[in-house]
């Protein structure tokens, strides 16, 4: 999706610069959220304010929100028909597939040496023996600002407004999500909860998308009990078809909670927290950038998602009656995405060959 981006924003439209949306990108990774989303945000942001990063920002997410919410409600009244249960068969078995190549893209990419191993284990071991992802993370950002400064760091001297200016607008999205949580604390607290639970998960869910799924799925099934381990692997599955980022699957666990209210609520709230953090960071980027301790603990936390996905994927793994059918679908899909075969294409052809299939 960065890269489409780029391609319309930097050699078309010719709105920023090349190194002014490479920096833009830059913060996205190190802020948590979905990479992609933020990215759209970072250049209304740039180009037309804090009101231009609004528009940019629905602009992007609403395609996959509309989407979602009719896959949602296909799936409440068909989920029990004879097609739809086949197809799931074959795509609970990708999305096992899928979670495991994030945990070997993130690998791959992140884990150097020992100390990021050592991190990214210790993580896995502590999801899997119960421990809540949250406190994970914090443990792994003391054990990256520990062990990683033994490593030679230099820091990059640069030059940062001490007041950085906020335009009004910014106040107004402020008070906006302070009001929502007040109303929906006053006249909907079940709501309350789902909104203040995805605006967490949204807020640890550092590198992008998939980074969000251990917590998710720990708060809403283990935790909470709102769905079983099954219906949240349709969920990711469902949210596969659509163009948006991985945790737009938080518009079908709202809608099945409480209806298009907590379809809604859900997507507002796993979005605007790290929406706010683009436009309120921006200014300070320079700063954070050459920060070696913040650079050190972002590092650990990376590392911890390396576990954590792997552990999630074992859970997910555990909930599936495998046979050479689902294995097949699973193998079949690692080997593709490793291919870089677009998941989207995936998710279709495994549907009609599952219905096939099983």
């Amino acid at each position: 999706m960065v890269v489409h981006i780029r391609k319309m924003v930097v050699e078309q439209k010719q709105w920023l610069d090349e190194a002014t949306f490479r920096n833009g990108v830059a913060l996205c990774q190190m802020l948590p959220g979905a990479t992609a989303m933020q990215t759209a945000a970072y250049i209304g942001f740039k180009t037309r304010s804090v009101f231009g990063a609004g528009a940019s920002f629905i602009g992007f997410g609403l395609p996959a929100f509309l989407i979602m919410i009719v896959l949602s409600v296909l799936y409440v009244k068909g989920h029990t028909l004879p097609p739809m249960i086949s197809a799931f068969k074959g795509l609970q078995a990708m999305v096992v597939a899928i979670v495991a190549n994030a945990a070997f893209v993130f690998g791959k990419a992140w884990l150097k040496d020992w100390r990021g191993a050592f991190i990214a284990l210790t993580a896995a071991v502590m999801f899997g023996f119960g421990i809540n992802p949250i406190l994970v993370i914090i443990v792994a950002t003391i054990c990256g600002m520990g062990i990683l400064s033994k490593e030679n760091n230099t820091s990059i001297q640069t030059t940062v407004p001490q007041h950085p200016y906020f335009p009004k607008s910014f106040l107004l999205i402020i008070l906006f999500a302070a009001i929502a949580f007040v109303l929906l604390f006053i006249f909907s607290r079940p709501l309350f909860d789902l909104a203040f639970l995805m605006s967490r998960i949204d807020l640890f869910a550092f590198g992008g998308g998939f980074s969000a799924l251990p917590i998710m799925f720990n708060e809403i099934v283990y935790d909470r009990g709102w769905l079983d381990s099954l219906t949240f692997l349709n969920g990711i599955a469902l949210g596969q078809l659509t163009p948006g980022p991985i945790v737009i699957t938080a518009t079908f666990i709202g809608f099945l909670l409480y209806g298009y209210p907590g379809a809604i609520t859900a997507t507002i709230f796993i979005f605007l927290p790290s929406f706010i953090l683009v436009i309120s960071l921006e200014p300070y980027f320079a700063r954070l950038q050459s920060s070696p301790y913040f650079n050190r603990a972002i590092r650990g936390i990376l590392y911890s998602f390396v576990g954590l996905l792997l552990s999630v994927v074992i859970q997910f793994a555990l909930n599936i009656p495998w046979d050479a059918g689902r294995i097949l679908f699973a193998a079949g899909t690692f080997i593709a995405l490793i291919f870089n075969v677009q998941l989207p294409w995936l998710i279709l052809i495994g549907t009609v060959l599952s219905v096939i299939m099983f």
